[in-house]
């Protein structure tokens, strides 16, 4: 079975979602989904369907690098780690790769909630994804 008929109901749930300049490419055994989506919540249902499709993102077949549109507006957010960096994950889990780090402290863009354990956030210097809900605490 291909990638793409694998993972056609994602591919269906990006094509119909409005993300902006999406492109599909299977290439060297990963589906790679780019584009950018016009709110958080196309973004986090992504995420669910690719969730729904391989439970735990376990198979690592598939490369999703969909950014929300820099002009959703956020509210602010400050990292609350005891000490250490906050990791900033591709996606909701784990076992995603770290794209980023927030600074204990530091004050963030909160774009969504993606559920009650992944928030998904921006830095200030745009690097976007998501960071585990506990060691992050809203301002204001």
């Amino acid at each position: 079975m291909s990638l793409q008929s694998k993972y056609q109901v994602l591919i269906d749930t990006a094509k119909s979602s409005g993300i902006n300049d999406l492109q599909i490419a299977e290439q060297d055994g990963v589906l790679q989904v780019r584009g950018t989506a016009p709110n958080a919540d196309v973004k986090n249902k992504l995420w669910d369907v690719y969730n729904q499709i391989d439970p735990n993102f376990l198979s690592g077949d598939v490369v999703m690098n969909v950014d929300v549109s820099t002009s959703v507006a956020g509210s602010q957010v400050r990292v609350i780690t005891e000490s250490s960096n906050l990791n900033i994950r591709k996606g909701p889990g784990t076992d995603q790769p770290i794209v980023g780090k927030a600074a204990k402290d530091e004050v963030i863009t909160l774009i969504s909630r993606a559920n009650d354990q992944w928030w998904l956030v921006r830095t200030k210097d745009g690097e976007e994804g998501y960071c585990y809900a506990q060691y992050l605490e809203p301002i204001g």
